[in-house]
């Protein structure tokens, strides 16, 4: 899977299924602050993040990640360990 389609695939959740703005959607957008991802839209990630990446989040792993940039890192390094 290659870092576009990651981008855009995370894109399009973020505006359909946890409604960001979509002018907020920057890599170097913090995902609390800029985003106001909270809590309850993380668990809604974990789901999109497993159905559509098939793999599923470790809290500890997203310890370091703050901002979209490090989200889309994230999702391609798990994607190309399963490949």
């Amino acid at each position: 899977m290659n870092r576009e389609h990651i981008e855009e695939t995370v894109k399009q959740f973020l505006i359909e299924e946890i409604e960001v703005d979509e002018a907020a959607i920057k890599p170097e957008a913090l995902l609390k602050d800029d985003l106001g991802i909270d809590s309850l839209d993380f668990v809604d990630i974990v789901v999109i993040v497993e159905r559509n990446f098939g793999f599923k989040i470790k809290p500890e792993e997203m310890a370091e990640v703050h901002t979209l940039c490090n989200f889309y890192d994230y999702i391609e390094s798990r994607t190309a360990a399963k490949d």
